[in-house]
């Protein structure tokens, strides 16, 4: 039975106009010379933005499991757009099992001593940024206060509004939330906890 290959690659594009062909090519030529000849490929067409990413968490998981000691990315932001936070947390992760990441477009290998000299660099980059956020957070905040604004999301469904009252009406002809929820275009827990909030004020 033919084993498979102890080296991966991770490629993504964020839209169906974009290919991984690439990603793949300059990954192929990086391999080669390092003895990975044969990769097994993961690829997905999807936003960075979330870790909802079925191929990424199949390749998590055969890290974890030893399956695979070395992984190709074409650049550290296949990984994650969210933040250099979120990419050091996976970095980490595959360096704990045991795994090796190679970045292909920035040159970085994650190995041996040079490897946690970049990663510490990278986590002091990313509790940076995520001062930043909070930084920015704060301003925002202050500034609304300031203008009388509330902070937040507004509320789909305002208190006393006519959007609450027909949730009402149709919850008193015995319609199920679900289907409310449908008639009136807003997600359902948003409806039950409207209906809920109208019950105590009468």
């Amino acid at each position: 039975m033919k084993l498979e290959p102890s080296a991966a690659a991770y490629v993504r594009v964020s839209t169906a106009e974009q290919n991984h062909a690439l990603q793949r090519h300059a990954i192929e030529q990086a391999a080669g010379p390092r003895g990975d000849a044969e990769l097994r490929w993961f690829s997905e067409t999807r936003s960075g933005g979330g870790w909802e990413r079925p191929e990424l968490e199949k390749l998590r998981q055969l890290v974890f499991s030893g399956a695979v000691r070395r992984v190709y990315v074409w650049n550290l932001d296949r990984f994650s757009r969210r933040g250099i936070a979120d990419t050091v947390e996976l970095v980490q992760g595959f360096r704990r099992a045991g795994c090796e990441l190679i970045s292909i477009t920035e040159g970085w290998d994650f190995a041996g001593i040079a490897g946690d000299i970049l990663l510490s660099a990278l986590a002091w980059s990313a509790q940076m940024e995520l001062s930043k956020h909070h930084e920015r957070l704060r301003g925002a905040r202050a500034r609304m206060a300031a203008e009388g604004r509330p902070w937040g999301r507004p509320m789909r469904v305002e208190p006393g509004s006519e959007l609450e009252a027909k949730i009402v009406a149709l919850r008193a002809e015995n319609r199920s939330f679900r289907s409310i929820a449908m008639a009136v275009k807003v997600p359902q827990t948003t409806v039950e906890r409207a209906y809920a909030r109208a019950q105590k004020t009468t």
